[in-house]
């Protein structure tokens, strides 16, 4: 959408590519849950897009990731589903909270697919149950840097990253969450897979690239979960 003042918000793709459509996540975190069913009960019959958490640092925790084109969702329909029973007797964990929006670089084949599908269906896939997310906040150094030097650095980070994809190990999705973070967080990621070993050794691996070890000012709180209930990928 371009406005009268020429700024233009939409996310572009390679080709000329351009779209006003992007996903939200909202991923929150609950404790005091001594029985999930009722919550697997409650979130089916609300027909949301979604994953139900159980937390493997919390012995009653539970979390929920709620996906939605609209961003008023989660201030309406969502707001009242978490008002109601069970989720009202759970104690909240603000402090794990996390909203994102999917974007595009400008180099994407298939721009709503990169948007749209390819996050769905990352996140919604029953063969991958494990799921580590976290935020993340660049340094202003990074900004600072030429075009030609923060590609290089992104190039690094991205080979490191499809690496483990393509070995079906760790992946990805990738989300901003600029003013939309109580801690001024710049990416909400998430880390999805078959299992939780290679997507903490993925962790450890992007320690050593420039990005994470110059380049960041902070990173987490993470949050560590095993799928309890998937809504069906779209």
């Amino acid at each position: 959408m371009v406005d009268g003042s020429g700024v233009d918000v939409r996310e572009r793709g390679a080709n000329q590519q351009a779209s006003d459509r992007r996903l939200f996540m909202q991923l929150q975190v609950w404790s005091g849950c001594a029985d999930s069913k009722p919550l697997v009960a409650t979130v089916e019959r609300s027909r949301i897009e979604g994953v139900l958490y159980h937390d493997l640092n919390d012995p009653a925790g539970v979390a929920l990731l709620a996906l939605h084109e609209d961003p008023a969702f989660f201030a309406t329909g969502l707001r009242e589903l978490l008002h109601g029973e069970p989720f009202a007797s759970l104690r909240h964990r603000p402090d794990l909270t996390m909203l994102g929006r999917t974007y595009a670089s400008g180099f994407e084949a298939d721009l709503d697919d990169w948007l749209l599908g390819r996050p769905r269906r990352t996140v919604l896939n029953p063969a991958w149950p494990w799921g580590i997310w976290y935020p993340l906040r660049r340094a202003g150094a990074f900004a600072r840097l030429s075009p030609q030097e923060q590609g290089a650095i992104l190039k690094e980070h991205g080979t490191q990253g499809r690496a483990y994809g393509d070995a079906d190990l760790a992946h990805d999705v990738r989300l901003a969450c600029h003013g939309l973070d109580t801690n001024d967080n710049d990416f909400v990621i998430g880390l999805i897979g078959r299992e939780l070993h290679p997507l903490s050794h993925l962790v450890q691996a992007m320690r050593r690239t420039a990005q994470t070890s110059q380049y960041l000012q902070s990173l987490g709180p993470f949050f560590v979960g095993h799928v309890l209930w998937q809504s069906p990928a779209r």
